[in-house]
């Protein structure tokens, strides 16, 4: 990486300029006299150019300077008033800004989530064909094959839409909960593994829903694959999916990581 001891001034224009000392000790860090270089702008302009310390913004302001006056009558088609140069040099000011580096914030944490009018009554069940239950006062959802008379015991599910102001969901974000309760479905880290619950929750609470405050445990990505079959992936442990055992009845609905053994992640919404 160059210096700034290593900058030419004349790299930066577009056309070269006929500078009246040459050589590698005029660089633009030297502490020289106050006119040490001469640039012949145009017919009239003449530019005096010292090679005390400068600090970037001053270089900068100093090239955009440059060019604006170098190009400037050929545009007017005439001779510039002083008043005229004057102004040009100062749009041309660089503004400088400072960037502090701060505490470092994820992605999440900055993610506002605020539901919105879309709700949609529905049942779930796994690529099995398995509902899922809720066994009377358990607050675990299970998976199991209803036959004849036994569909009442399906789970009616309500799907809330949500919208973030960081629009990066890879899906639609929505929060599940039990049709006519105020029991929804969230997902909490213990130990290694994400865990799937189902938690009593007012509905006012959810109506904004921020990150850092740890609410976004009761949203999940609604994300539709293949023919119709989608997946839950949890918003708050991105990789944790709602699944079902693939080979045993009356099992729990737990959190899995994709394709883990014998665990199905894709259902169907009825």
């Amino acid at each position: 990486m160059s210096t700034m001891c290593d900058f030419d001034l004349s790299q930066a224009l577009e056309g070269s300029f006929e500078a009246d000392e040459t050589g590698p000790e005029h660089c633009c860090c030297e502490p020289m006299g106050v006119e040490d270089g001469l640039f012949n702008l145009d017919e009239g302009v003449d530019l005096a150019v010292s090679r005390q310390p400068k600090s970037m913004q001053r270089v900068a302001n100093l090239i955009v300077a440059l060019n604006r006056m170098k190009k400037a009558p050929a545009l007017c088609g005439g001779e510039l008033s002083d008043e005229q140069l004057c102004s040009m040099i100062m749009e041309s000011l660089v503004d400088e800004t400072i960037v502090k580096k701060g505490q470092n914030f994820t992605m999440s944490e900055k993610k506002t989530f605020r539901r919105v009018n879309s709700v949609k009554q529905c049942t779930i069940c796994d690529t099995s064909q398995k509902d899922m239950v809720r066994p009377l006062g358990d607050l675990k959802l299970q998976a199991i094959t209803l036959k004849g008379g036994n569909c009442h015991q399906k789970v009616k599910f309500k799907l809330s839409r949500y919208i973030s102001h960081v629009p990066t969901a890879p899906a639609q974000t929505v929060a599940l909960s039990i049709l006519n309760s105020n029991y929804y479905m969230s997902c909490f880290m213990k130990e290694d593994a994400a865990v799937l619950h189902v938690e009593d929750c007012s509905e006012e609470d959810l109506k904004v829903i921020r990150a850092d405050d740890n609410m976004d445990r009761f949203l999940f990505y609604k994300c539709i694959k293949g023919h119709s079959e989608t997946t839950f992936e949890s918003v708050k442990y991105r990789g944790w999916f709602i699944s079902t055992s693939s080979d045993r009845e009356n099992q729990p609905v737990e959190m899995c990581k994709v394709d883990t053994a014998r665990r199905l992640t894709y259902f169907k919404i009825n």
